[in-house]
This record gives C-alpha cells, sequence and structure tokens, in this order.
C-alpha cells in the first residue's frame, strides 16, 4: 500500500502524574519522577469564571493538551483542522446524567447534557479560538488514538494543511466502573503538518497493512502508571518521541486492518 508522510510540530501530554510535556518527557525517559501527589486538571483559564467551574474533566484535559501543543509550535490555532478522539467521552458526566434520569428525571440539566455530547471539547476548543475551521470527533472504542490519528493524517495529507489532533479520556465512575475500564486521566496532543519547518521535531511515515495484531506495549514504568487508562495506546508513540529515536509502531484498526507508523526524528 502506498506510504504518507507528516511532520510533528507540536506535542503535548497532559495527565495529573505527567503534567505536560516538560514533565512527561523526563519521566518517559526515567530521568525524573512522575508527580508526586498528582496534580489536578487545570481549569481552562481561558473560560470565564462561571463557564469555568462548570466546565467538566474532558473538556479541562483535552484543552490542557490542545493548548500546549499549539503554543509549542508558533501556529495560528483558528487556522488549524482539528481531530478530537476519545473512547468514551465524559464518564462523570454521563454517570451523572444517568443518576439523575433514575431519581429527578425532570431536573436534568441542559448545561450537562450539553457537557455529554461527544464533541463538547472540539466545541470549546473552536469557540476559545475562534476557530471556523472543520473539525472532527472520532470514537473507535478501544481503538480510539488510532482511529483519531488516521483521521489526523489523512486530514493533514488530503488538505495538505496543519491539523491539530487531540486524544483524551477520563476515568469510568459509579455504575459506569461495571462496564468500562478506563481509569485515571490522559490527554496527548500533536499538530501535524504536510511540510517540515523550523518547529518540527519528528517525521511520521504512515501506511495501512492488512491484518490486525497487538497494540505496541508501553515500556517506561512512568507509562505503566497510565496503563489502565482508555487512551494508554497513545503511550508507546510518545516514548519514542521522548527518546528521540526511530521507532516503528502499529496499532490494530479492526481485526483485518493496522496503522503501521515509522517515526524519525
Amino acid at each position: 500500500m502506498s506510504r504518507f508522510s507528516a511532520h510533528i510540530d507540536g506535542i503535548a501530554l497532559w495527565s495529573p502524574t505527567l503534567p505536560g510535556w516538560a514533565a512527561a518527557r523526563s519521566a518517559l525517559r526515567g530521568e525524573a519522577p512522575p508527580a508526586d501527589p498528582p496534580l489536578p486538571i487545570p481549569a481552562p483559564s481561558q473560560l470565564p469564571p462561571a463557564e469555568r467551574r462548570r466546565a467538566p474533566q474532558t473538556v479541562a484535559l483535552s484543552l490542557a493538551a490542545a493548548h500546549e501543543a499549539v503554543a509549542a509550535c508558533g501556529h495560528d490555532p483558528a487556522q488549524l483542522l482539528a481531530v478530537f478522539a476519545s473512547a468514551h467521552g465524559d464518564l462523570p458526566v454521563i454517570d451523572e446524567l444517568c443518576r439523575t434520569l433514575v431519581h429527578t428525571p425532570t431536573l436534568v440539566s441542559p448545561t450537562r447534557f450539553l457537557h455529554s455530547i461527544h464533541n463538547a471539547p472540539a466545541g470549546f476548543w473552536s469557540m476559545l479560538t475562534r476557530n471556523g475551521q472543520a473539525n472532527t470527533s472520532v470514537s473507535g472504542a478501544a481503538h480510539s488514538f488510532a482511529h483519531g490519528l488516521l483521521e489526523a493524517l489523512v486530514q493533514c495529507e488530503a488538505e495538505q494543511r496543519p491539523v491539530l489532533y487531540v486524544a483524551y479520556d477520563t476515568a469510568a465512575v459509579g455504575a459506569l466502573t461495571h462496564t468500562t475500564r478506563s481509569q485515571g486521566a490522559l490527554a496527548v496532543a500533536l499538530v501535524l503538518a504536510p511540510q517540515a519547518g523550523s518547529a518540527t521535531s519528528a517525521r511520521l511515515d504512515w501506511q495501512l497493512s492488512p491484518g490486525a495484531g497487538d497494540p505496541p506495549a508501553t515500556r517506561s514504568p512512568a507509562a505503566q502508571t497510565l496503563s489502565h487508562n482508555a487512551m494508554a495506546p497513545a503511550l508507546p508513540l510518545f516514548e519514542a518521541l521522548a527518546e528521540e529515536q526511530a521507532a516503528r509502531l502499529r496499532w490494530p484498526l479492526s481485526a483485518h486492518q493496522s496503522l503501521d507508523l515509522l517515526i524519525a526524528p
């Protein structure tokens, strides 16, 4: 199959134990321990105070990663295409809505319903950055990171424009813990560009391959502490980027096809 290329101009990773790419990079390289105690997810400072207080975890988490990645690359956020991916959406908000529907159905909050929609983080990003470009929200269960990354790579190649890719998931709570195993909070972000520039840190050569197989495994103790989050399949890519070494990674997209990635620093 054909092989294509994209360039990484911005990188971000945020979790309570790896709060930002600088801290994550050091921890993934084994140069520093994860944050202890874990830090709270930062409230989106760009929102008005009332909205900031109500912002759910997914919005705060994804915006923390998105803003860090864009700040690192220098691209105008208002001009970026954007792809957001999450396996489960905002599980705490969904649990809250379900409990309200069971006990006091007439008190369902329209605001909380808005926060439960899968593309809520993408919508907040568009409004805060005054971005009128197309954005896409992706969910693919256990393959969500790979499907979102493929969507961002395809848009970058097809449109020949920079694309922001943000992938995030939080912990299941309440009754959802019986059906959904995600734990902790993790968001990652990349700004992908069709051509190398002054901010480029790595090149991604990619293609679709037949067959599935297992997703790549994490190697560092810091990454393994996040292995129970639904977005943990992203971590091997960020380990490779932290180590600044060439690597080949492959993620299943389905039972019949995989995303094959070569990383060149």
